[in-house]
């Protein structure tokens, strides 16, 4: 039998943080486009490809790290530029565009690549990818610093307002001056901007590009999963990031919990599924009260 204090020592919190920080960074940009009203499945591949742009760019090399991260984030920018257009300019739903554009990305991953590719950067190895203070990952950091980053834009910020805005009445919005257009492609942007520094982070931790490690780890499943968790609509509107960011921890927890535990893999995502259940179950009944009052 495993007691508590076998399931939460410091190895196993050291890697549940870990697994934390890759779902977090992705989930937290989720969480912008949710809250806008969108949607964004393309993060996976995002992923996938910054991984590869990063680690490739770098090729071993320590001088190449800040060009490779450079380009691996305005590469990943782009994709999200493109979403947010898609959605925006030729009025695409959300999860039809990026779930093209995902596509897209997936033909030129599976054409492009049949392994891992490219060298990451030793130093980014050693610091993002497995130092810690105590038993904090410096990625753990990493996503509460962006997270917290997120937090005051959405709070503190003129256009942290206009996305909510834009997520709970798009008419509402528009007729009070509020350029709908431009706030969810600006949502679109951080979010791929999210998935593609999570996806160095990732290349940090394997030492290579990975075509396939954002879809392998169903980040795009996974990440809606913690926003909805989080309590954030998915109709967008109300939530934030400090919820998803708690959700991305149960998340963690459950797997930490399982793969102690010997649980069967099977078991496992039936047990994520029905959290989920039961948290869109849970805001729903809340949101009906609300409604009836």
């Amino acid at each position: 039998m495993i007691d508590g204090g076998q399931l939460f020592n410091q190895a196993t919190t050291v890697s549940l943080l870990h697994v934390a920080a890759g779902l977090g960074l992705v989930a937290v940009g989720q969480t912008l486009v949710i809250l806008g009203g969108s949607l964004d499945l393309s993060v996976a591949y995002v992923i996938s490809l910054s991984t590869l742009v990063a680690a490739e760019t770098m090729n071993g090399s320590d001088g190449a790290l800040l060009p490779a991260v450079g380009l691996a984030l305005t590469v990943s920018a782009a994709v999200g530029l493109l979403n947010g257009l898609l959605v925006t300019r030729l009025r695409i739903n959300a999860f039809i565009a990026t779930l093209g554009v995902g596509l897209l990305l997936k033909g030129y991953l599976d054409n492009g690549y049949d392994g891992p590719a490219g060298s990451t950067s030793p130093t980014l190895v050693q610091t993002l990818g497995y130092q810690r203070i105590g038993p904090v990952p410096l990625s753990f950091l990493l996503l509460v610093a962006v997270t917290g980053a997120c937090w005051f834009a959405l709070t503190r910020t003129r256009f942290g307002h206009h996305l909510v805005a834009v997520g709970g009445d798009p008419e509402v919005a528009r007729l009070s001056g509020v350029r709908n257009e431009r706030v969810l492609v600006v949502a679109h942007v951080l979010c791929s901007l999210c998935a593609g520094l999570a996806g160095i982070y990732l290349a940090s931790r394997l030492g290579s590009g990975a075509p396939r490690v954002g879809t392998e780890g169903l980040y795009d499943l996974e990440s809606i999963a913690a926003v909805v968790i989080g309590g954030t609509a998915l109709a967008g509107g109300r939530g934030g990031v400090i919820g998803t960011l708690g959700g991305v921890l149960l998340l963690a927890s459950i797997d930490a919990i399982f793969n102690q535990l010997e649980v069967d893999a099977f078991f496992k995502q039936v047990i994520r599924g029905a959290i989920i259940i039961a948290a869109v179950a849970v805001y729903a009944r809340r949101s009906m009260r609300k409604a009836a009052i």
